[in-house]
């Protein structure tokens, strides 16, 4: 018997399979970049689903208010520069070049683009992912834990109010703004 006529190995059509599965779900993924809107639409969709989901079934309020939160760190990480201000005043950096991009601090520095510390499409599909996965565990009652869903819904408004003040206070300190209206127009002056 020679080494043509051994079997293929069953682990190597398996990993070559999920190579196969990853690139066409990339392909998928990738192509659905240009379209924001649409894939803003789907999520809210996907998470009014969800909130239908909680109200009528009336519980996984744990699983409603984790999912809250994470979205909540997913914002915040949308609106806060990769490169944060605050930390570059701490730590006293001799060379500026090696950092990349940051934001101004004065007015008579250079401007420069806002970089997010989590991009947009980043910002959906982790939110989409999240929420899908919230809609999968609301379907099994072991995981419908009995808790009292007015402090949870309390709770989650303080937590909120105060980091977006934190937020907001960072953005008015460091003067950017994390939302682009496109590119400026400029008029032409009367007569020319």
């Amino acid at each position: 018997m020679n080494m043509d006529d051994t079997p293929p190995n069953i682990s190597t059509n398996q990993a070559s399979y999920k190579t196969v599965l990853e690139q066409k779900y990339q392909a998928l993924l990738d192509s659905t970049t240009p379209f924001v809107i649409q894939r803003w639409g789907a999520f809210t969709a996907l998470l009014l689903v969800f909130v239908l989901r909680i109200l009528i079934a009336q519980g996984w309020y744990i699983i409603c208010y984790a999912l809250g939160i994470y979205l909540l760190n997913l914002f915040l990480a949308f609106l806060t520069p990769r490169f944060d201000p605050a930390l570059e005043e701490e730590i006293e950096l001799e060379d500026d070049a090696d950092e990349g991009p940051s934001l101004p601090t004065t007015a008579e520095e250079e401007f420069r683009p806002f970089v997010r510390r989590l991009p947009e499409f980043k910002f959906w599909y982790s939110a989409t992912r999240a929420t899908l996965i919230a809609l999968f565990c609301s379907l099994f009652t072991a995981l419908d834990l009995p808790v009292f869903w007015p402090i949870l819904l309390l709770y989650f408004i303080i937590l909120f109010v105060f980091t977006m003040k934190r937020q907001i206070q960072h953005m008015i300190k460091y003067r950017y703004l994390p939302f682009t209206t496109g590119k400026k127009q400029y008029t032409r002056a009367p007569g020319n």
